[in-house]
């Protein structure tokens, strides 16, 4: 059901970026030209910047409303609308500068106008992140509740009802289920909400409660009342939505190609796919590693003289592991064991107190300091700085045959850390939880998605009790 309440928040949304604009407008303009921190160049008017900073806000709001921006983003996460910002003020900077040569304004400062796109993007994304935290906590109070029905009550719109629950800062309220079969699924209703009426009840339904959102939670065996349903929820107005029976077998954020004029699902849709997105991951890449090398030499060089004095053997200790596409290289690490055969070192699982480590390779461990020549590996492409953890081939083809989906996480690089690694799943953990984490890392990646990624693991620390 649609709300009037969204189409006031879309203006309020509106009025208040186009006020950003114009307030970080006078802020680039002080910096630049007024606080002398800035090398001075001699201005335009002020009333010449503000007419085009009138102009380009103009301009930001209507493709904002092209794209839809300013519709409900109770379902998104943060990270989609700093795309959304970067994405609308780059257009609008880019249609600015169209405008200014086909006038002729080439006295407009440049280095003005970079200033003035990076505040932009900045103040914007800062005060919708206070918005969204301000809803969140709004929604988790009861306030601006939607309602979902749900049609369906057995095992697949119980879990959808279960899992909604556990995000109470989208605001959503579950009125009840719809379900043909009342005496069956009552039994084990427990705390869920109550069977409200049968599918064909719909109609009724829909005209007697208030009602945003159906979710239909059918079998695949009752998808010939899927047309019914759907054309009563467009006659109220209402928004209906299908779980495919077969969710589990789905990413966690599908993909519809079309073939043939028919739409098709793509079970497996991974972001890093697009060349686009191997350039950015690959040049963050390139420069943090180069940059971590450069910042830890001097530790580097204390590592591996602490390795020399410890035990007899090489500073370095390199391991096959499997990476991109199933492909295998040599990953590299300082060696925190004495030397052993390479058979032993490739197929025994390192245990706590283990026999095999050095006191100075067990510190090492234990801070990941042993991980800093992987770096390198970064640098040669082995790996990426975020990824999935590269195993040896021998567990490789172990786990493959024990643990579903174990091989999706090859289809991009290993890194040094990852979502399950930040999360603390090292170690002697869970391999299918790891695996859990890696799959979502994989079909949600994004460059905000690498930072978070980084940062918790600084902010967690390095050191781990389940690194042995």
């Amino acid at each position: 059901m649609v709300r009037r309440g969204q189409n006031f928040l879309s203006l309020i949304y509106a009025f208040a970026d186009f006020i950003c604009i114009q307030l970080m407008f006078l802020l680039s303009y002080w910096l630049k030209f007024i606080s002398g921190w800035i090398d001075y160049e001699a201005p335009l008017s002020f009333k010449h910047y503000m007419l085009w900073s009138f102009i380009y806000g103009v301009m930001a709001i209507g493709i904002s409303y092209f794209i839809n921006f300013y519709s409900s983003k109770r379902k998104k996460q943060f990270s989609f609308e700093v795309f959304k910002i970067v994405q609308i003020h780059f257009i609008s900077l880019l249609m600015l500068l169209s405008i200014l040569f086909i006038f002729k304004e080439v006295h407009v400062s440049r280095s003005y106008l970079l200033l003035f796109l990076v505040n932009c993007v900045l103040i914007t994304s800062f005060y919708r992140y206070l918005v969204k935290m301000m809803l969140k906590n709004y929604r988790e109070k009861g306030y601006n509740k939607q309602f979902v029905l749900i049609l369906g009550a057995g095992t697949l719109g119980r879990n959808f009802h279960n899992n909604l629950m556990q995000y109470p800062e989208l605001g959503y309220d579950v009125v009840g289920f719809l379900d043909d079969y009342q005496e069956k699924h009552d039994n084990g209703i427990g705390s869920y909400k109550p069977i409200i009426g049968k599918v064909d009840d719909l109609e009724n339904i829909l005209s007697e409660v208030l009602v945003d959102e159906v979710i239909i939670a059918l079998p695949l065996n009752a998808h010939y009342k899927f047309g019914k349903i759907i054309n009563v929820c467009e006659k109220f107005g209402v928004k209906a939505l299908i779980i495919p029976d077969f969710y589990s077998f789905l990413p966690s954020r599908p993909f519809f190609d079309n073939f043939a004029g028919m739409p098709l699902i793509n079970v497996r849709d991974i972001p890093l796919d697009e060349l686009r997105n191997r350039f950015f991951k690959r040049s963050f890449d390139i420069v943090f590693s180069l940059m971590a090398i450069l910042i830890t030499a001097p530790l580097l060089i204390l590592i591996s003289i602490g390795i020399r004095l410890s035990s007899p053997g090489p500073v370095i200790f390199k391991q096959e592991r499997v990476g991109l596409n199933r492909r295998t290289f040599m990953m590299y690490k300082f060696r925190s064991m004495r030397v052993q055969s390479e058979e032993s070192s490739n197929t025994n699982w390192t245990i706590e107190n283990d026999p095999r480590k050095t006191k100075f390779g067990s510190f090492l461990r234990k801070t990941s300091l042993d991980e800093l020549p992987q770096f390198f590996n970064v640098l040669f492409g082995h790996m990426s700085v975020v990824g999935p953890r590269p195993e040896r081939p021998y567990f490789v083809e172990q786990f493959k045959e024990e643990i579903p989906k174990y091989m999706v996480k090859h289809h991009i690089r290993p890194g040094i850390t990852g979502w399950a690694q930040s999360n603390g799943l090292r170690g002697d953990t869970s391999i299918e939880d790891r695996i859990k984490h890696d799959i979502f890392y994989i079909e949600n990646w994004s460059f905000l998605f690498d930072i978070k990624i980084i940062i918790k693991t600084i902010i967690n620390g390095f050191i781990n009790k389940n690194a042995y």
